[in-house]
């Protein structure tokens, strides 16, 4: 009785790996269709040109990169690549993984927003390569018009820097007395008096698209100066 409890328990303990590895392996195709690659890679290709359209779109920094741009449609299909050859083999998989971990980017991202987008290419290309193609385009849609609402959204009304320098206190008072009626909003982001010399940086929300306002601010006795500077709302004193 004993031998036959321990012969069972042994078969079900080698059906259960066997079954175990079956479910793995089976995971894996050991050749991938000429058609499927294409339809991944093209669909990776279609959610890359999105991507670089709408990156181009919604962009409000102080200089367009079109390098980093194209990178986008780069990216979403050499990650869709990688995903096809690791879906194929269980081996390249486990090598694959212990390649690309030793991968080390050293290029900065200034803009967070940037990052959203990197991202984004390298998950719509891995959806892509793993064949999940209406997750993919339904996916990129979402975000793509979720992006477009924010971004356009915030810069509606860009905010500036006015940096203006006067030779005393009662000067700087008809200018932030003259500031307060020709613009929306304003406050004061940074002050440095110095002998004879007083510069206030003030961030304004103009009424219009026009700084004709500032002409004024520079006629305005014990103005010296007055310069407006449009920037993407990130300031550092």
């Amino acid at each position: 009785m004993e031998t036959a409890a321990a012969a069972t328990t042994t078969g079900t303990t080698t059906n259960f790996t066997d079954l175990l590895k079956k479910s793995v392996i089976s995971n894996f195709t050991s050749d991938i269709s000429l058609s499927k690659m294409l339809i991944s890679l093209g669909v990776a290709f279609l959610i890359g040109f999105f991507i670089y359209l709408l990156y181009k779109r919604v962009f409000s920094g102080v200089l367009y990169s079109k390098s980093f741009n194209i990178s986008l449609i780069g990216m979403t299909m050499v990650t869709a690549m990688v995903i096809i050859a690791v879906n194929s083999n269980l081996v390249l998989s486990l090598g694959m993984v212990g390649a690309l971990s030793i991968v080390r980017f050293r290029t900065p991202i200034k803009d967070p927003t940037d990052l959203i987008f990197l991202f984004w290419a390298a998950a719509a290309g891995i959806v892509s390569g793993a064949g999940f193609y209406t997750l993919a385009i339904l996916g990129s849609v979402i975000v793509g018009l979720i992006m477009f609402f924010f971004i356009k959204r915030s810069s509606f009304e860009t905010p500036y820097l006015l940096v203006v320098n006067c030779d005393g206190d009662h000067s700087e008072k008809e200018v932030h007395a003259l500031v307060s009626k020709l613009v929306k909003r304003y406050n004061v982001k940074q002050k440095t008096v110095t002998n004879g010399n007083i510069e206030s940086t003030l961030e304004v929300r103009l009424c219009d698209s026009e700084g004709q306002f500032v002409n004024q601010i520079s006629g305005l006795s014990g103005v010296k100066n007055a310069v407006l500077i449009s920037y993407s709302g990130d300031y550092v004193s």
